[in-house]
This record gives C-alpha cells, sequence and structure tokens, in this order.
C-alpha cells in the first residue's frame, strides 16, 4: 500500500523523495570519483565539502519546486556559505557550481542554471534555526562524512518538521543493501544496492530502491529477548563511548557482536528488522544535531519501534538545532526498550561510581 492514501503530507513526501534521489546521484558521482583518484581525508577534504554542498542546494531546489509553498521556505542544514565567500575558496566554489549543474543537465527535470551568486545564496537557504512554530525542513546533505570518503555508508537524511514535532523522514543510503545486511559490520551481500527508507507520521515507514522499485512496507523485528539481540553502534570509535556500549551489551547478555554502521543508515537498517538495538553515547560536551537524528528517528517509530534518550524520554525537535538530552539515544523495538533502558541506567550508574569511587 502506498503512503499516499490517506497521509495529509503526500505531497511533501513525494518532494522530499525526489530530492534526496537526486542529491545521490550528485554524492555517487563524487564518491566515485574519491574511489578511483585515492583521496584520503586528510590529504584533501574538498571532495567530500563539494558533494555536501552540492547535495544541500539541490535538496533546496527540489523542495522549493515541488513542495507545496507554505508563507515562506525554512530549512535547518548544516551547511552555510561562509567558508566559500572566503578568500581562496574560488575553485571549491567552481566545482561546486559545475557539478551541480551538470546533476540538474543530466536529470532533465528542470531547465535551471545556477550561477555562483546563486549558488551561494541556495546554500543559505539551510541557515534557519527551526522551532516549535511553523515548517521546518531538516537536512543533514552527508550524514557519515567517514564513511562517505571510505567508500562505505553514508546518507542523505530529511525530515519535516510541523509545530516542533518530526512528521516526515526520508534517508537515501546509496550503499545500502536493498536486503538485510545481517551481522556483515556495515557490509553488504550481493543484493542490490540503494536503498530509500521513507515515513509519514501515522502512516508506517517503507523502503525502495534507489533507482526505483515498489515501496515495501517495514517493521522493527520482534525479538524480546536480549541474548538474542544485536545492537548498531557508530563506524567511528571517536563518535561514542564504546565502554558503556559494551557494559550495556554486557548487563543485556547480548551474545553478537555489535554491527558498525556510519549514518543514519543504522536506523533505516533497525527499522526493517537488521538488528534489534541502536545505542549512541557520544562524549560529554557534544551536542546533538537535530539533522543527525530527525529523519532515522521517524522511520524508527513509524515502522514500530521507539527511539528515545537515555532516561526514557522522547526525543524534542522543537527547540531549534540541537537537541538537549540526557546522555545519549537509544532506539529498538518495544519488547526490549524495558530491559534496554534499565541496563542503560544501571552501565551509567556504574560508570559514573568507577569514575569517582569517593
Amino acid at each position: 500500500m502506498s503512503q499516499a492514501a490517506g497521509n495529509p503530507y503526500a505531497a511533501e513526501l513525494a518532494a522530499a523523495k525526489k530530492a534526496v534521489t537526486l542529491a545521490a546521484r550528485l554524492c555517487q558521482a563524487v564518491q566515485e570519483d574519491i574511489l578511483q583518484s585515492g583521496v584520503q581525508s586528510k590529504a584533501d577534504q574538498s571532495p567530500v565539502t563539494v558533494a555536501d554542498y552540492g547535495s544541500q542546494i539541490l535538496v533546496s531546489l527540489v523542495l522549493k519546486m515541488e513542495a507545496p509553498a507554505s508563507s515562506s521556505f525554512s530549512m535547518v542544514a548544516e551547511e552555510d556559505s561562509e567558508e566559500l565567500r572566503k578568500e581562496g575558496a574560488e575553485e571549491i566554489l567552481e566545482n561546486i557550481t559545475e557539478l551541480v549543474n551538470e546533476t540538474i543537465v543530466d536529470d532533465g527535470t528542470y531547465s535551471i542554471y545556477f550561477s555562483k551568486e546563486g549558488i551561494l545564496s541556495a546554500i543559505d537557504d539551510g541557515k534557519s534555526e527551526g522551532g516549535p512554530s511553523g515548517r521546518h525542513w531538516v537536512l543533514d546533505p552527508i550524514d557519515g562524512t567517514k564513511g562517505f570518503l571510505r567508500g562505505d555508508q553514508y546518507a542523505i537524511a530529511l525530515a519535516l518538521l510541523d509545530e516542533g514535532k518530526v512528521v516526515l523522514g526520508v534517508l537515501a543510503c546509496p550503499n545500502l543493501s536493498l536486503g538485510s545486511i545481517g551481522n556483515l559490520n556495515g557490509g553488504s551481500s550481493g543484493d542490490q544496492v540503494g536503498a530509500l527508507f521513507s515515513a509519514t507520521i501515522g502512516c508506517g515507514a517503507e523502503v525502495e530502491s534507489l533507482q526505483g522499485s515498489p515501496a515495501q512496507k517495514i517493521s522493527v523485528c520482534s525479538i524480546d529477548n536480549p541474548v538474542e539481540a544485536s545492537f548498531f553502534e557508530s563506524y567511528e570509535g571517536a563518535h561514542s563511548l564504546r565502554d558503556l556500549t559494551g557494559s550495556i551489551a554486557e548487563i543485556l547478555g547480548v551474545q553478537a557482536p555489535p554491527v558498525r554502521i556510519d549514518s543514519q543508515a543504522k536506523y533505516g537498517a533497525l527499522a526493517r528488522g537488521d538488528g534489534a538495538i541502536y545505542l549512541r553515547f557520544p562524549h560529554k560536551g557534544y551536542r546533538e544535531k537535530i539533522w543527525d537524528h530527525a529523519a532515522g528517528s521517524i522511520v524508527v517509530t513509524e515502522a514500530g519501534g521507539l527511539v528515545t534518550d537515555a532516561s526514557g524520554n522522547d526525543l524534542d525537535f522543537s527547540k531549534g538545532r540541537f537537541l538537549d538530552l540526557d546522555t545519549g539515544i537509544i532506539a529498538t523495538n518495544k519488547q526490549l526498550m524495558p530491559s534496554l533502558l534499565k541496563a542503560v541506567q544501571d552501565a551509567i550508574k556504574e560508570q559514573n561510581q568507577a569514575a569517582s569511587p569517593l
């Protein structure tokens, strides 16, 4: 069944899917070039910078062309044009302009040509602060930069906030298998690659091929015994407290090793039942941004799962560009959540006691 039937956000959903699909094409072209030329993150960040900005511009363009017009267009996104307006950024700006225009021509939907000033202006469409009233698109143009540079998992993550609530989310995951990734540490089997997850409030969650295929309803796994559960965490050790996630897994009796994947692709994989638990505990002082979780969280909740902070509170996306939350983010199915929450709180308590023995 299509989400369009009885979906109050059907037009916005169609625009969002089109936007991330076009952005994904640009990102795939850049990633291919990076892998062919052997560029590594330390040597040269410019290719991923070009893809990041290019992705944001294309999403902004499609939403403005396709989404139903509201009083004003508002997008909360990661990038702004400040760096590109500085001296020495001319070459990168030139590359972004060229790549965006090439992608638009190849796609053939729009007869639009961006000047450099038009590019800078389109990037700054993402400078909104969001908040509790009105409608705001929320975008991470490339979520999982390290994965992108390695030729691994990344996502173009787009959500819609309406009066402070996430009502719609799409995740384009160009390198994620359409079939289950199982316990392959983020690798894919021989299945078709390129998954597009989507969810609208009250209408469930779906996955389809990024290349276009009938959408399939998805749901989180029904495992109720933590011993049988596997969990997802960040691929990069620097992104989360692995000692803490290890303690939580131990308290629960989880047997399987963690599946480590970059980006919100983890939310998509969890939503279709590839694993049972997602844990994210960033280092102290790190503030989560709303674009890192808005799209992924609604895909999981509409697939029948739960996404909360470490105290079991719902995530609040209405406070601007940041999520102020307790300690970390946990996602799982309804059956496992009570025991997972208890394990999380026990592990945090243990860790705090160890840190201050007095």
